[in-house]
């Protein structure tokens, strides 16, 4: 760990952190690391090392560690992690309290806490005299607001005195707990962390955002022993419970960080806007009870914020102390991901050119983070990927890991989609009726985001023009600025070597995705050759001209090249057996692009729906039975459903990724033909009655089906919830209908007033615009 500061003999560092939150919701407690799977893998800290880290910010929390006291603790954990720490040449900040309120028996209002939280970090401190770094509670400020304040966490506060309450008591804690350390370890240093975001908003709230912009800083004002009557805040303390002499105290002990932790996402920059109805109803509140919208700025704002630069200029010039990223991350799609990590590396660098003390970049999580989209508050098993994705039997590394690698050694980045902007300065990123007028006082230190932008960026080429999952990958890289070409046959016919080397060498091209090929199963049986050339032949071809340019290749296979005899759903090392031609086709095609493309990616699915093609199998049931019509499906088929969006974006992820070999993608269900109709439909409101259900022989299939290609995968299941992904299309199919009717109203209305004879033309352009 660097403890000097800016020069070039002293690089910027790249730390690591895992998300170790055991936050307390009533009696029920969310862990992170059991949800993780670092509790049982000791393994992983090889793998961190691999990054080229410096540092990590790790737990060796209060909660499982010693729940029952001191006497009781088990080190064992501890003692095995720390070990492999010090042997991989990795310096650990150790967390004692990370989002949590300490064991059943206390919380964060419990006169006790502080005490038994220096008794606990005394006990760690005297087992490893070694550990130089601690940050004892994570996010004072923050945590003292989820669960003082808004009531999110234990103990469920809702009011400014028990916010103040846990607030000093956690503050008091790291006092002391840091004097227990440093009564072992007088050398032990004190890494600080909270949320540094900042607040802006209309004039009409801004003694409010003023106020969110002060009580920011309590924690290390606390901390730092610059609490006292000249305070901002002295009144605001003492009206809600915090007495001179608690404050006394604070100026009587300081106990200053010796790095300041700033943790920093795309929510820490908030807007508050008097207008709410011009904003998504979730983000409506109240704040001094006046109805405002409390939103992410970058939502919101015409001209992005500068991010996080500015912000840590004011820290350093408020504590002039060293400063560390400590944690940078954002829920996002893979190349947002790594987009949003450039821009806060580049900030921090740039922030040291303007003479601020910043130290390290902190990668987090290391293995991504469960439920933070609910402040965990809830299983839902929503997951966020880091540079390990833990979906994996093994957590598998993705392309933030070699990034991270990339940046420790000071190597070029190298991946081309690092060359374009992030969600949050895209257009696309409003949530608002309009773009609020970004404030005068703020102006973006580059409008783009990073140097990347601009430079050339080599694109995917999708192939597959006229097909249904060929335009959902235009569609969704065009939401995720991945560049691109969507290409038909005549722009490139994969069959033929010529035309596939022309189109690479015209494009050159990063990744190709082939989405195209013979996919009449039936007359398949009868146009064997065609068939045969298009999936097989083809296939070949593409991937062997990929290998030689190193070109990434993402290609489909079917769940038709198994038999059907299996009473689970098939994994990838399943042995495949198809009973047709088509199924055939897919196989053959399969081994002939891994052989000459050991890189490529080849994806088994099935059974797609989805929002934007009216001919998938649940658009048409639930039309014909929206109308009444009968509607036949399979009784004794069953598949697993895919939903395209899903499908995609996971495919992207993978592609992004470089993945290779062969891997199931299919969202989590097994259903026949009948009952996934039956299910759409229930989830749609809309009546089954004309839902007929028969044997798959009734319908004079010329090629035979297999009765159960239920997939699932032994790689990683990366497709949420069959359920999930029913509920979001029902969802999108409403909207699109409410839109539809919308604008046949208004073209009704209009042609009220210009009379009949345009009724047609103005019918057809609003369709038109719909579509």
């Amino acid at each position: 760990m660097n403890k000097s500061t800016n020069s070039p003999a002293h690089p910027l560092e790249l730390w690591g952190g895992l998300e170790c939150t055991v936050n307390r919701v009533q009696d029920t407690y969310f862990s992170q690391l059991d949800r993780n799977g670092h509790s049982g893998r000791a393994c992983d800290i090889e793998r961190f090392a691999a990054f080229g880290i410096r540092a990590i910010r790790y737990p060796i929390l209060w909660e499982r560690t010693a729940p029952d006291g001191i006497e009781g603790a088990d080190w064992r954990w501890p003692d095995e992690r720390l070990a492999a720490l010090r042997e991989a040449g990795i310096t650990p900040i150790a967390g004692l309290i990370h989002h949590g309120s300490g064991p059943r028996h206390t919380s964060l209002v419990d006169p006790g806490f502080a005490q038994e939280l220096a008794d606990y970090a005394g006990a760690v401190a005297a087992r490893y005299p070694w550990l130089e770094f601690y940050t004892p509670v994570n996010e004072i400020c923050t945590t003292a607001r989820f669960a003082g304040l808004y009531g999110v966490w234990y103990p469920h506060g809702r009011d400014d005195r028990t916010f103040i309450q846990a607030l000093l008591n956690q503050c008091r804690a790291t006092v002391l707990s840091m004097r227990a350390i440093r009564a072992v370890n007088p050398d032990a240093k004190l890494v600080q962390t909270d949320d540094l975001g900042k607040t802006y908003s209309t004039p009409e709230l801004s003694h409010v955002a003023e106020f969110y912009n002060e009580r920011r800083w309590l924690g290390w004002d606390l901390l730092c022993g610059m609490v006292g009557p000249e305070h901002t805040l002295w009144n605001y303390l003492q009206k809600n419970g915090a007495s001179a002499e608690d404050l006394q105290w604070f100026r009587d002990n300081p106990c200053p960080p010796d790095l300041i932790g700033v943790n920093y996402y795309v929510t820490s920059e908030r807007w508050l806007d008097h207008r709410p109805e011009r904003f998504p109803e979730n983000h409506r509140g109240m704040a001094d009870g006046i109805p405002c919208a409390d939103i992410e700025a970058s939502r919101v704002l015409a001209t992005p914020t500068p991010g996080i630069a500015p912000l840590l200029s004011e820290i350093w010039e408020r504590y002039g102390i060293p400063l560390a990223i400590t944690e940078a991350h954002i829920d996002a799609n893979r190349e947002d991901q790594m987009r949003w990590l450039l821009e806060i590396w580049e900030a921090a660098q740039q922030s040291r050119d303007n003479g601020v003390n910043v130290r390290a970049v902190t990668v987090w999580a290391l293995l991504g983070s469960f439920d933070w989209n609910s402040l965990v508050t809830v299983e839902r098993g929503y997951y966020e990927p880091g540079p390990l994705d833990v979906r994996s039997p093994l957590p598998r590394p993705t392309a933030l890991a070699r990034m991270m690698r990339e940046l420790s050694d000071g190597a070029p980045l190298s991946h081309p989609v690092l060359r374009a902007q992030g969600w949050w300065r895209r257009p696309g990123r409003f949530l608002c009726q309009q773009p609020v007028a970004t404030p005068a006082a703020l102006t973006s230190i580059a409008a783009d985001g990073h140097r990347l932008v601009g430079s050339d960026a080599a694109p995917i080429l999708i192939l597959g023009a006229t097909g249904t999952l060929g335009r959902a990958f235009a569609r969704i890289c065009d939401k995720r600025n991945l560049a691109y070409r969507l290409l038909s046959r005549q722009d490139m016919d994969i069959a033929d070597a010529d035309s596939v080397e022309r189109a690479l060498a015209k494009y050159k091209p990063w990744a190709v995705v082939n989405t195209c090929g013979y996919v009449r199963v039936d007359d398949a049986e009868h146009e064997m050759e065609r068939c045969q050339r298009e999936n097989t032949h083809g296939a070949a071809i593409l991937a062997a001209a990929c290998a030689r340019h190193d070109i990434h290749l993402t290609t489909f296979s079917s769940d038709l090249v198994f038999d059907g005899r299996n009473e689970r759903p098939y994994v990838e090392s399943d042995t495949p057996n198809p009973l047709n031609v088509y199924g055939r086709s897919k196989l053959d095609a399969e081994r002939a692009v891994l052989e000459n493309h050991p890189g490529a990616l080849v994806v088994r699915t099935s059974a797609f729906f989805g929002p934007w093609d009216q001919h998938n199998f649940v658009t048409l049931a639930l039309d014909a039975l929206e109308r009444g019509d009968a509607f036949v499906a399979a009784s004794d088929l069953t598949i697993s459903p895919t939903y395209v969006p899903d499908l995609v974006h996971a495919c992207l992820d993978l592609a992004v990724d470089r993945e290779a070999g062969i891997w199931h993608l299919a969202n989590q269900g097994a259903l026949t033909w009948a009952e996934l109709a039956r299910r759409a439909a229930e989830l749609a409101g809309v009546d089954a009655a004309t839902l007929e259900a028969k044997p798959a022989a009734e319908f004079g299939f010329t090629a035979a089906r297999p009765a159960y290609s239920s997939l699932h995968s032994e790689r990683g299941a990366l497709l949420p919830a069959l359920d999930d992904a029913l509920r979001r299309y029902v969802e999108l199919r409403t909207a699109d209908k409410a839109e539809r009717c919308a604008l046949q109203q208004e073209a009704e209305s209009r042609q009220a007033v210009a009379g009949g004879d345009t009724q047609t033309e103005a019918n057809t352009a609003a369709l038109h615009s719909a579509n």
